[in-house]
């Protein structure tokens, strides 16, 4: 049950950035900055490892307090809320740490490198009314995808009945010459994990539990130790099917959720976030145009945002409740990704809920399998 009294009620949330890098500049600071103009948030503070960029992050945004370590930020400050910007493989530590300082945590995607590493937070995270840590997935916020949620939750349009998600982008040989990319113990995953998670994290946002999957993976251009293209099969538990493909080689880049129901077909394209004119709904010949009328009334337009997720996060920890993408809600992403791979390099159809404690899989994406497992470094003679 939640709270009674929100620890918050009558006051900003106070909110500390780590990561002063390209995220938490360009997206976290400016969500937190917009809702501090509507009194909401106040940032406190910043970490990053680097010294001089967190202290010129700071003294750019008002910022009063910069550091360069976590725990030292959290024991000083107390913050209410911590947003992580910061390489996938900090993710664990940084996010307990905050739990343990009683701070609620906004984790930018991939949350984590593996299942062992997510069910580790989630055992962290308060058990009434938080704190709890929740995954920035913000394609499943704003108007667009929260009206058609509605609508298939309703079944307005009919059953869903065929899906398509597809991520295909374009990274050229540049983007992998960072030596950080392309490796499972520092980027986490490929495509399937760094890029094509927000259209699978919305697909399941809008036709609900996964039962099976059956994928390939591909290294077919860069030289790294991930995928660098991957598709899927995966059948949900309301019957509908889909096809998932996850690509960083396609010039001709595109975002795209489709499903197919019995009366209309909902599509979205768009590249990296949408809003409503970036839906489109088609319906069967046969459906009154009054019907159609409502299924394309969408309402004022809020645009897909990190805003639009913090703005939620926000009123959730008011309210003492467990916010949307996290907890079990926030792990089926990262499960429905885990099984592609396991699929993809074993050859087998993967069951939801199969992966667990002594499934290679489920503490290491590329599950020791031959030909993708990071190779160990030979012993230099002494």
């Amino acid at each position: 049950m939640p709270r009674s009294t929100s620890p918050f009620s009558g006051r900003r949330i106070r909110a500390a950035v780590i990561g002063a890098g390209a995220i938490g500049r360009g997206s976290h600071l400016p969500a937190l900055t917009r809702l501090a103009e509507e009194g909401e948030t106040e940032v406190v503070a910043a970490v990053d490892i680097d010294k001089d960029a967190v202290e010129a992050f700071c003294a750019e945004a008002g910022i009063p307090h910069a550091y360069t370590d976590v725990d030292l930020m959290l024991a000083e400050q107390r913050p209410d809320l911590v947003t992580i910007g910061t390489p996938p493989t900090l993710h664990r530590a940084q996010t307990v740490s905050a739990l343990r300082a009683g701070a609620w945590v906004w984790c930018e995607k991939p949350p984590v490198p593996s299942l062992a590493d997510f069910d580790a937070i989630e055992a962290e995270e308060g058990t009434d009314g938080g704190p709890y840590a929740s995954i920035v997935f913000q394609h499943r916020f704003g108007s667009g995808s929260r009206h058609v949620r509605r609508l298939l939750a309703e079944r307005t349009m009919g059953r869903p009945l065929v899906a398509h998600c597809q991520t295909t982008w374009y990274r050229d040989t540049a983007y992998y010459a960072v030596p950080w990319r392309g490796r499972w113990q520092t980027e986490g995953g490929g495509p399937a994990m760094g890029h094509g998670i927000h259209q699978m994290d919305l697909l399941l946002d809008l036709l609900g539990p996964w039962s099976e999957v059956r994928a390939m993976a591909g290294r077919l251009v860069h030289d790294v130790e991930t995928e660098d293209v991957s598709t899927a099969l995966v059948r949900f538990e309301n019957g509908a099917l889909a096809t998932v493909v996850n690509s960083v080689l396609s010039p001709d880049e595109v975002s795209r959720v489709r499903v197919d129901c019995e009366r209309a077909t909902v599509e979205l394209t768009h590249l990296y976030g949408h809003a409503n004119a970036d839906w489109r709904i088609t319906p069967a010949p046969d459906v009154p145009s009054e019907q159609v009328a409502a299924w394309r009334d969408f309402g004022p337009d809020v645009p897909s945002s990190h805003l639009a997720q913090l703005r939620e996060l926000v009123a959730s920890m008011r309210a003492g409740e467990r916010p949307r993408s996290s907890g079990p809600d926030g792990r089926t992403s990262l499960e429905l990704i885990t099984a592609l791979y396991k699929s993809a390099f074993t050859d087998t159809t993967v069951r939801r809920g199969e992966i667990g404690p002594g499934d290679p899989y489920y503490t290491a994406l590329h599950g020791d399998a031959p030909g993708w497992a990071p190779e160990e470094a030979e012993e230099v003679p002494a």
